[in-house]
């Protein structure tokens, strides 16, 4: 959340703790809007789009004794004081965040009881849900610990610019939203030949910042191959979004001034 000139609104969630939030999921970034709007009409402020790249290391993870300058929404620089130890959290979706921490709780046997079900019960659900809440050993902090998401079997081709030899690299995506990647899963698997039709997925979790930090070591794997894919929106979460789950530039299906609204 930021004001008309792309400056963030930090926040005091706890005494004597200044927060600038940055939320994964632009609905959640929507609501805080919402919030801060009904508690105070005259401030002008608005939803802004931020590179992860390139606030990753500048801010996400740079020196808090950096100095800040803050100042009322609108007002001029000569009126802030600085200002240092301000926390930058980013926010994952709540449901990616249980969804984490439901992968990471499922014994085989839960995940064979519901393969054998075809659905989960609510008394299944229920009982999946309390474990994942009780018994998750990572992502349970509601923010700075992001579970990316991938199956195995994906993988994207980067096709060569004109005029560059060699093979085409061959790519890992990953994503923020487990839903999005299960609806690839589903819509790669309609089109498979016959003898791939049924194959298990191969779901693998990993927190964001084990990944960047592997991206920046020699390893057997290349992790720098990766592709993360942002989350995009399911149909019903704006009202001009898609059940695509393919969309090149999911921010620009969201339509209207505020990105959507929180359901």
């Amino acid at each position: 959340v930021t004001d008309q000139n792309g400056a963030g609104v930090v926040l005091k969630p706890e005494n004597d703790t200044s927060v600038f939030y940055f939320f994964l999921n632009p609905m959640q970034a929507n609501a805080t809007l919402q919030q801060l709007q009904s508690s105070n009409e005259e401030m002008d402020l608005k939803v802004s789009a931020f590179s992860l790249g390139k606030i990753w290391f500048n801010l996400l993870n740079s020196d808090s004794e950096n100095e800040v300058l803050l100042k009322a929404p609108g007002s001029e620089d000569s009126d802030g004081e600085t200002t240092k130890g301000v926390q930058y959290r980013v926010v994952p979706d709540t449901r990616d965040l249980l969804g984490a921490r439901m992968l990471l709780t499922m014994s085989p046997e839960d995940g064979e009881n519901l393969k054998e079900g075809g659905s989960m019960t609510p008394e299944m659900a229920q009982e999946a849900i309390k474990k994942a809440m009780t018994e998750s050993p990572k992502f349970n902090a509601t923010y700075n610990e992001i579970p990316v998401f991938t199956i195995a079997q994906m993988r994207m081709q980067k096709q060569l610019a004109e005029g560059e030899s060699g093979e085409p690299i061959t790519l890992l995506p990953m994503y923020f939203s487990l839903q999005n990647m299960v609806g690839t899963w589903q819509e790669f698997m309609k089109e498979a030949p016959a003898d791939v039709q049924g194959t298990e997925p191969a779901i693998h979790l990993m927190p964001l910042h084990d990944l960047v930090e592997m991206m920046q070591k020699e390893s057997e794997i290349d992790w720098r191959h990766v592709v993360l894919v942002p989350s995009a929106p399911s149909a019903g979460e704006g009202s001009s979004a898609s059940a695509s789950v393919q969309s090149a530039d999911p921010m620009a299906q969201m339509g209207g001034a505020t990105l959507g609204d929180l359901e």
